[in-house]
């Protein structure tokens, strides 16, 4: 009998696998919703959905590996990661999905940054000259955005390759519209160096700035979230470091 692997779990969802079978089970059916009309949307390399019975999710597992993982170093080639970045154009040309985007607006997340700049502060978690430096530089991603189809949640593990090929983009359920630079920085949180390779791939010009801009501006919200929910943003490579590079 196969084991049963917990590749995530929190308070909002969790998402085992149990041989090439992923069991995702969110008490949030709306971002269940999304994440099953998303892939049937997106123009991109998808999970095939075995089956659906609230408040659980069945993907079959996609060939390959993820093209890395946040606080270790890249195996992936130059050319999977272009490939990456490739793959994200197509996805953003794509037209709009039809609901409204989940993710917060530049007045929203003004908001919501300053008040957990704050906190951070306050509570000692970070230096106060560490979160001054990277709130200015976030400031530069709280501009109006044209929205694209985006994933949302382009973190490195959820783009899996083989060889120099995309073979799937996994976890939708922030999917919808979005800015498209969030999608880049995303996918290059911690991987900096990767980052030329993903605009050859995007294949038109980019605000570069916008991007390291998104990379202080989402560690800066998530570090407090991911100790409360037993992730560590102080290991090396990882959010904590991210805001450190821009020092």
């Amino acid at each position: 009998m196969d084991e049963v692997e917990v590749v995530v779990a929190h308070s909002e969802r969790a998402t085992l696998r149990v041989g090439d079978v992923f069991l995702k089970v969110d008490a949030d059916q709306a971002r269940i919703d999304v994440e099953v009309e998303a892939m049937a949307l997106a123009p991109v390399p998808t999970p095939e959905i075995l089956w659906r019975k609230p408040p659980v999710l069945a993907i079959a597992a996609v060939p390959g590996t993820a093209l890395g993982r946040l606080g270790e170093p890249s195996t992936a080639s130059p050319a999977a990661w272009a490939a990456a970045g490739a793959a994200i154009r197509t996805l953003h040309e794509a037209p709009l999905p039809p609901w409204p985007a989940r993710g917060r607006g530049p007045d929203e997340l003004t908001a919501d940054l300053d008040t957990e700049c704050e906190r951070l502060v306050t509570s000692g978690t970070l230096p106060a000259d560490l979160v001054t430096r990277n709130r200015q530089v976030a400031q530069a991603a709280l501009r109006p955005w044209t929205p694209r189809f985006t994933h949302g949640d382009l973190q490195i593990t959820h783009v899996f390759v083989e060889g120099d090929q995309i073979t799937g983009i996994i976890d939708w359920s922030e999917g919808g519209p979005g800015d498209a630079l969030f999608d880049l920085a995303t996918l290059t949180l911690g991987h900096e160096e990767h980052l030329p390779d993903v605009v050859a791939g995007y294949g038109t010009d980019v605000d570069l700035d916008v991007i390291r801009a998104w990379w202080s501006l989402r560690s800066l919200l998530v570090i407090r979230w991911l100790a409360e929910h037993g992730f560590d943003p102080f290991m090396a490579g990882c959010e904590v470091d991210v805001l450190r590079s821009r020092m």
